[in-house]
This record gives C-alpha cells, structure tokens and sequence, in this order.
C-alpha cells in the first residue's frame, strides 16, 4: 500500500485501536501526520489512566505538541478511526489541526457529522480546514462493533461483572 494516502494512515491509526482493544479500552486510534510521516501515536487510555480526557485524539495531539515543541499544529493532519467527541473537535480546532480524516460516525457523540457540526460555529470552526470521513469505514466501525459485542456476551455470562 502507498504510504502517503489517507488509507495507509488510517491503517496505522487501526493498528493503535486495536492496541486499545488488547487493553479492554475502547479501541479507537489516532496518529498525526506532518509532512508525510507520522509524528505522534495513540490510543484510547480513559480506563487505565482514570481521566475523561485520555481519548485518542487528546493523547495524540499531547505528543505531537511535545515532538514539535509547539501548541499549534496547522501543518499537521489527523487520523483517526471514529467521529471525534465534542471535546475532542474542541481540541482539535484549538490546536489548528490542517486536515481531519475519520474512519466512522459515531451517531452517539460525534461532533462533526452526526450531533454536532462544530464547522458550522461562527468564529470555533475555523480548524480544522477540511474535514474527510468514511475512510477505512467497515474496518473502524467493524472493530468497535466486535469490542461491544463481546463486552455485552461477557456481561451476559456474568451479570455480576456488569459494573466492572
């Protein structure tokens, strides 16, 4: 596969879901790509890390910002596998991410498509400059899919771990 298009980095960023996944996290993946190549890496980590904010977008643009020593990411573009949250688009408008690419909506909380059209925000939804949905779709949707199934077959099996 090409390493410069939107498919293969879409395929690192499911390569970081799945990594969630292994950790019974929620596996949603991001990666940031500046000039071609990938400059920051993550995953969803809200359980182990006991944090609201610890959603792959947020973590992702933490490391970028870090790598380039810098808040500001306008040359920078973002992967990742599902509709960023409201909180997510905040910080992603806030760090002046160039092109935002995501795999699937999320029909529950997304924040570009599908509850909220942060673009639409006088004055918020200057960044990011372009937004690009659906890539890699069956694959970011399939594997958030499978992770609720098979947490609502474990809860089946085991209604006292329910809350667990």
């Amino acid at each position: 596969m090409d390493k410069t298009t939107p498919e293969y980095f879409m395929g690192e960023a499911l390569k970081e879901a799945e990594k969630a996944r292994l950790k019974d996290e929620v596996p949603v993946g991001a990666v940031i790509v500046q000039n071609g190549k990938i400059i920051a890496r993550a995953y969803n980590l809200r359980e182990k890390n006991q944090q609201a904010s610890a959603h792959a977008e947020f973590l992702a643009i933490q490391k970028a910002s870090k790598k380039l020593n810098n808040w500001c990411l306008n040359d920078c573009d973002l992967y990742v596998t599902l509709e960023p949250c409201m909180m997510c688009a905040g910080a992603i408008s806030l760090s002046r991410i160039h092109h935002l690419y995501y795999g699937t909506e999320d029909p529950k909380g997304g924040a570009t498509v599908s509850r909220i059209r942060v673009k639409e925000i006088p004055h918020i939804g200057v960044y990011p400059k372009e937004i690009t949905g659906g890539i890699r779709k069956e694959e970011c949707s399939s594997i958030l899919s499978d992770f609720f199934r098979e947490k609502r077959a474990k809860t089946k099996q085991n209604p006292r771990n329910a809350g667990d």
